[in-house]
């Protein structure tokens, strides 16, 4: 592991005209995943999922994230809270999947918490000892941003801001794009290998033949803004294309005729399209193994339901064809062969080269936090 972290830090450091990729073993290590598990990730943002998942007070979906076990609801008071999804008395979990409640009770011995993770009932709990207020459940820190729920596992979390992206993004409206849906699958690949897959336009053309080519199509990927934490790329459609819906009223013919795609790091990827916006978030299990929940969402009444559905069905074979490509790869990245090759120019592996030295960054900064 330490090899594997000193490459990072060797192959970030390149010139920006000779990017290399990283070796195999970077994404097979069990050691570097569990050491990835304990830094970058336990102190990323996450997205959950889209804000209108949860409408109404009571709404709720559960989430695993690393190892913690991770209750997402709206509360009376409007406000959307991430709490831990563990029962303060033995450690069972509280809720599965997703729904409505206006209590949460365990099914083990039935202790209730309401909405906001207060202790409202702990049955023949007599004990001097025992204090309800004390047994609140854990809240993680919370941010919302575009319509999207991000959670932070740690507790000094400090809020992320991307004004360039944020530009960029603000003719979208993306904050007023609903869900139309949702699905969770589990994918046999490291979740950096589809970080890097999503968000570089190489392989558009030669993946996705049928699917994607048509559209967007490798030539015309074009890089977009990056930063601390972020990377996009426009995906770009040919002039003959017809049109994909006419989306928000402040969008340029530029913006309407291109995916946005953009990836907020480290588990999120995202294609922000005029009026069809679908995420990826990341939920990495081991060096091998990711969850990974999708969402579609739509602008107003852009798109008709028969629309909506073929789109689905688009995705859902895009999907296909990069997991299978991706699991493929992940056995071969075992090879002792799998070493580090060279990337393509800015606008067709750029975002990867983003990825690669914010993750350097992100290392670097917590090898001096640990021997501070």
């Amino acid at each position: 592991m330490t090899q594997l972290r000193e490459k990072l830090q060797d192959l970030a450091a390149l010139p920006e005209d000779r990017p290399m990729g990283m070796p195999g073993a970077f994404y097979t290590s069990q050691e570097q995943f569990e050491h990835e598990a304990n830094t970058v990730l336990r102190n990323g943002w996450h997205c959950l999922g889209r804000l209108d998942e949860l409408a109404e007070p009571g709404d709720f979906f559960t989430v695993q994230l690393l190892n913690e076990p991770l209750l997402v609801v709206r509360g009376d008071d409007d406000k959307v809270r991430v709490l831990a999804n563990v029962c303060r008395h033995r450690g069972m979990p509280l809720a599965e999947g997703k729904g409505n409640q206006k209590r949460f009770i365990c099914t083990y011995h039935a202790w209730m918490y309401g909405r906001d993770g207060a202790l409202l009932r702990a049955p023949r709990m007599e004990n001097a000892g025992f204090d309800p207020k004390s047994c609140r459940l854990p809240e993680h820190n919370v941010q919302v941003w575009n319509g999207f729920i991000y959670v932070n596992l740690s507790p000094d979390a400090a809020p992320f801001s991307y004004p360039d992206l944020e530009q960029m993004l603000a003719p979208y409206e993306t904050d007023k794009f609903r869900v139309v849906h949702s699905a969770e699958e589990e994918w046999q690949t490291n979740w950096k290998c589809l970080v890097e897959n999503f968000m570089e336009g190489y392989h558009l053309s030669v993946v996705h033949p049928q699917t994607l080519h048509g559209y967007t199509p490798s030539g015309l990927a074009r890089k977009l803004v990056s930063g601390d934490g972020y990377t996009s790329y426009a995906a770009n459609y040919p002039e003959n294309i017809e049109s994909r819906g006419d989306g928000a009223p402040g969008l340029s013919d530029a913006e309407k005729q291109r995916s946005s795609l953009f990836s907020i790091f480290p588990t999120q990827v995202v294609s922000q399209a005029a009026s069809l916006l679908v995420s990826l978030s990341i939920f990495p299990i081991n060096a091998n193994l990711i969850r990974v929940k999708w969402t579609m969402s739509v602008y107003g009444d852009d798109l008709s339901d028969d629309t909506i559905q073929q789109r689905v069905k688009l995705w859902e074979e895009v999907n296909r064809e990069d997991r299978e490509k991706l699991e493929k790869m992940q056995v071969t990245l075992r090879s002792a062969h799998a070493l580090e090759g060279p990337l393509a120019a800015d606008d067709y592996e750029g975002t990867i080269r983003d990825f690669q030295t914010w993750l350097a960054k992100q290392d670097a900064a917590f090898s001096t936090a640990q021997y501070a």
